[in-house]
């Protein structure tokens, strides 16, 4: 009897040939699939305006606060120094009077002033501030002290104006702690001509807070200072003296120069302190302010706007070379 073939083997053959036909376009589809679950979902409106609404919310006060303290105030005072008050109910105008006013010599010689004491302190203060930052936050400082040191420093560069001036008084005064003790072993401040109610003396008192702020400023430019470009520079035979003059400053170059500028306009702007101590007797720009905004001696408030112009120009300035500065020395932090 002859035997009838078995279909099976033919239909799994037509099953295995359409399989492996279709795994072309099933591996199409699970590509397809698989970038459109790596590309990000468009986003709907609604998680569009909660995103806008939250930074609104963290970021308005902020820009409350710069528009109410800083935009509006310092556009007033662009105007002001430009104006002038009428006599006797007649309408003001316009002029360049107070501009020409700020030639005077009383006024040329409070910016000279203004700028060496501003320019000594910070000078020193980047100086002894960036040393001491080395020393205590560079590699091989002792860890026990750069926590308290950058505690200090973050209280001690916010630590100024009056309490400052009297704290001052009260230890390196005329009757002072310590002038009392170190005329105890020979060494009196009165005799010797130190005063701090004199130029010097408000350098002294001006780098309590110019030096922590310059460890503040200089901390991460350190940390940036990587172990590795040290040891391939004595790899290769250089010397301490050698790393530093063609590796290590010209690295923190750009962010010492950056604190140095932010140390002179921290000092530039500094008011109570310097009042505090010599009452308006040693002539600098922002005392001269407050004396012809208060009438002390005459009232002229758009003299005063002019004189505060000078200082918002100089204060530009300032951040503007911060600014430069800053994102040059940003480079070797990335």
């Amino acid at each position: 009897m002859e035997r009838t073939p078995d279909p099976r083997p033919e239909a799994l053959l037509t099953d295995l040939d359409r399989s492996l036909s279709a795994q072309p376009a099933a591996t199409a589809v699970t590509a397809a699939l698989d970038a459109r679950a790596g590309s990000p979902l468009p986003l709907r409106p609604a998680r569009r305006l909660g995103d806008w609404l939250t930074t609104a919310l963290f970021v308005g006060p902020l820009l409350i606060v710069m528009l109410a303290f800083l935009i509006v105030p310092a556009f007033a005072v662009l105007v002001g120094a430009f104006r002038f008050d009428g006599v006797d109910g007649a309408a003001g105008g316009w002029t360049l009077q107070h501009i020409r006013d700020l030639a005077q010599p009383q006024y040329v010689r409070g910016l000279q002033n203004s700028v060496l004491l501003s320019g000594a302190s910070a000078i020193l203060g980047t100086v002894i501030g960036g040393l001491l930052a080395y020393a205590v936050l560079g590699e091989g400082g002792p860890a026990w002290l750069r926590s308290p040191l950058v505690a200090f420093s973050g209280v001690a560069a916010n630590f100024a104006g009056v309490p400052l001036a009297l704290a001052f008084v009260a230890t390196l005064g005329t009757t002072g702690i310590v002038t009392r003790l170190l005329a105890t072993i020979g060494l009196d401040l009165n005799k010797s001509g130190f005063s701090l109610f004199t130029f010097s003396g408000l350098i002294v008192v001006y780098l309590y807070f110019q030096i922590p702020l310059m460890v503040i400023l200089i901390a991460p430019a350190l940390e940036g200072l990587r172990r590795e470009w040290r040891e391939a520079a004595e790899n290769l035979g250089a010397s301490a003296w050698q790393f530093w003059r063609q590796v290590g400053l010209p690295i923190l170059a750009p962010s010492l120069l950056a604190s140095a500028v932010l140390l002179f306009g921290n000092a530039f702007s500094a008011y109570a302190t310097a009042y505090a101590l010599t009452s308006g007797a040693l002539p600098l720009l922002p005392l001269q302010i407050g004396a012809v905004l208060s009438g002390n001696v005459l009232s002229d408030p758009h003299l005063g706007q002019a004189l505060a112009l000078l200082v918002i120009a100089v204060m530009a300035v300032t951040m503007l070379l911060y600014t430069g500065f800053e994102r040059l020395g940003s480079r070797w932090r990335r």
